[in-house]
């Protein structure tokens, strides 16, 4: 019998049966599990236990809210303070600038002049002084030709002459001394006598004034037997070798062989193209910009000195052409080369760059007003180039536009803007 308190509360312990090896090696943690497991337990058997564990894990529950709420408090804290700061969002300022397209062209080089040089008289070729790819100065001797029947002519015209300037002396002579007796003694030589010898003198002197005529003839005509360079340049054909039988190349119906080709290559001409679309935009003066990719893509300035003045209209283009200087002879005629020119050429143009306007959008810029909030603005624009859109209504010179995504602003939003790109210019 039991004689303890009646209120006591028996308690009997059991045995717990051993615990298997692979529980006994888990650790700590696993022996707090075990711990907190038989706790529980205990707290279901035992009333005032149960008690005690109940306002324990109350405890422990109102300090964990307050905890969590003290750390909520804090992140919401530091969240409103990043919501409060004001984003930076890049900009560019509305400027105005020189807009054009550069429009490149292809062109082909020629020589400046070119001629093929035939001779004026027909005779045969005695000497040829060069060769092609010589360079030659303007009046340097090329050739030469052999043509003996037209010395014999210039000798003959020459004793004619010289017969014509003797038989004038003579007729002259005889007509001055018949002036003199006329003069001392009048009535004494017949009047038509002097008339007679007053003709003959003009006629010898006419004669002479022929014969003159004559020699200077076959003195040209000879001095074309020397074959000379009409200007500096290039020998860049010869047709003939010494010996050969030249025609005159006098008339159309001769077929007259040239002697040499020559080519003033020491400045060129670049012809190109030029599509009816830009007609408009070539002017006499204006600077292109020249590649010659087999120099290994070498560039050359120059400027348009003439254009044809009209369309072609079987291709629709003007001939337009550049004079490019090549003194050290690096470019030859029949190259080709790249020629870039302004085309719609817009300056003082007000520009905003392209990324201010989303794919897709063609009218509405975001602006950043005064009070550095967000607005939209329809916009009227105009020429395109590479990076930037022409404004011709919508904005002012010095606003800013957002460039880049407008997801990350709203309409009406202030924000902190931020200069950037190639118009951020103050």
């Amino acid at each position: 019998m039991n004689t303890e308190n009646p209120n006591s509360v028996e308690v009997r312990e059991q045995s717990s049966p051993p615990e298997p090896d692979h529980l006994r090696n888990r650790g700590s943690g696993n022996q707090q599990s075990r711990a907190a497991t038989a706790f529980f337990l205990a707290l279901a058997r035992k009333p005032a236990w149960r008690f005690a564990g109940l306002l324990l894990i109350g405890t422990i529950a109102v300090v964990t809210w307050r905890g969590t709420t003290t750390r909520l408090k804090a992140t919401g804290s530091a969240d409103a303070s990043a919501d409060g700061a004001l984003p930076i969002i890049p900009v560019a300022r509305v400027v105005r600038q020189d807009l054009f397209n550069e429009v490149p062209l292809p062109g082909e080089f020629r020589a400046f002049q070119e001629v093929e040089l035939h001779a004026k008289v027909s005779g045969y070729v005695k000497d040829m002084n060069v060769d092609f790819g010589d360079r030659v100065k303007a009046g340097q001797l090329l050739a030469t030709l052999e043509v003996p029947e037209l010395h014999d002519e210039l000798d003959r015209a020459v004793a004619t002459e010289k017969r014509a300037e003797a038989d004038y002396k003579d007729a002259h002579l005889i007509y001055s001394r018949l002036q003199a007796v006329d003069k001392d003694h009048p009535n004494l030589v017949a009047q038509q006598e002097l008339d007679t010898a007053e003709a003959k003198d003009r006629t010898e002197e006419a004669a002479i004034a022929a014969a003159k005529a004559d020699v200077e003839k076959y003195q040209t005509l000879v001095g074309y037997t020397h074959i000379t360079a009409p200007f500096d340049g290039v020998i860049t054909h010869r047709y003939v070798d010494p010996g050969a039988l030249i025609q005159a190349g006098t008339t159309s119906e001769t077929q007259s062989l040239p002697l040499v080709r020559v080519s003033d290559n020491y400045r060129l001409r670049l012809d190109f193209p030029v599509s009816v679309a830009y007609v408009k935009d070539i002017r006499v003066g204006d600077a292109v910009n020249v590649r010659v990719e087999s120099l290994g893509g070498r560039n050359f300035s120059g400027t348009i000195t003439r254009s044809a003045m009209r369309v072609n209209q079987e291709t629709r283009t003007m001939t337009t052409e550049v004079e490019v200087p090549n003194p050290n002879l690096e470019l030859v005629p029949g190259m080709y080369a790249s020629v870039v020119f302004k085309a719609q050429n817009h300056p003082q143009a007000l520009a905003v760059p392209i990324q201010a306007l989303p794919p897709g959008e063609t009218h509405i810029i975001y602006v950043i007003n005064e009070q550095n909030q967000v607005e939209e603005r329809p916009v009227t624009l105009g020429i395109q180039t590479a990076d930037k859109y022409e404004v011709l209504a919508g904005l002012k010179e010095g606003e800013m536009v957002l460039v880049g995504s407008r997801s990350r602003v709203k309409l009406g939003q202030t924000v902190e803007p931020k200069l950037t790109g190639s118009l951020a210019q103050q």
